[in-house]
């Protein structure tokens, strides 16, 4: 099986963190600007930034279609803080239309301003010990989730802060400013399931 290749939304935001977190892995990443640069790809991560900016991007760089589809098609995409609003169905306070991929209900800054970033440990679904450090920065909320969505991660109120819908991830913080990388291990690893079971499809197909 040739090498996974991830790409990661660089139109804004911490993109160089995750591509640094996916080479640091042994992971193929490359940096995604322009619809051309989604050909091949295994995955996509939506990194943090600002969310009404990733949006207007979308629109500028043409990409909003074009990764909608893929998505729709099972393109694992893992959105993180800014990226999972992008992600949401239903999200606040957005001057325009975001992809609609995830069945979750994200609602904006919702602890506050910059000043009001913070660091808690998580216990996530799957990951074991020890917990993961999870850096919150204008972090949304996960609000609400449909009835396919797994809760991977609340904080200790039991906010939702991580949920998984099939091959769709979002994360309210930024695993990509730990040392931790059991989250991308995760989003590889929906991608080598992925690829698994479109090969087996394809073996299966009749003649």
């Amino acid at each position: 099986m040739d090498a996974i290749t991830v790409g990661v939304l660089a139109l804004q935001g911490d993109f160089a963190e995750h591509i640094a977190m996916l080479r640091g892995l042994g992971v193929a990443a490359v940096e995604v600007r322009l619809p051309a640069q989604l050909a091949g790809l295994d995955a996509l991560i939506i990194p943090g930034g600002e969310s009404t900016t990733i949006t207007r991007l979308l629109d500028i760089y043409a990409l909003r279609e074009p990764v909608r589809r893929l998505g729709e098609e099972g393109l694992p995409i893992w959105g993180t803080c800014a990226g999972a609003i992008v992600l949401a169905k239903q999200a606040s306070d957005l001057d325009r239309p975001n992809l609609a991929l995830m069945d979750i209900d994200v609602r904006r800054n919702a602890f506050g301003r910059q000043v009001d970033s913070f660091e808690e440990d998580l216990e996530v679904a799957g990951f074991g010990a020890p917990p993961f450090h999870a850096v919150f920065i204008r972090a949304p909320i996960i609000a609400g989730v449909g009835p396919g969505v797994d809760v991977l991660a609340r904080l200790g109120d039991g906010t939702i802060v991580a949920a998984r819908e099939g091959t769709l991830l979002a994360t309210s913080f930024h695993p990509e400013l730990t040392g931790d990388a059991r989250f991308h291990r995760l989003l590889v690893g929906i991608a080598e399931a992925r690829r698994r079971e479109r090969a087996a499809g394809r073996r299966a197909a009749p003649a």
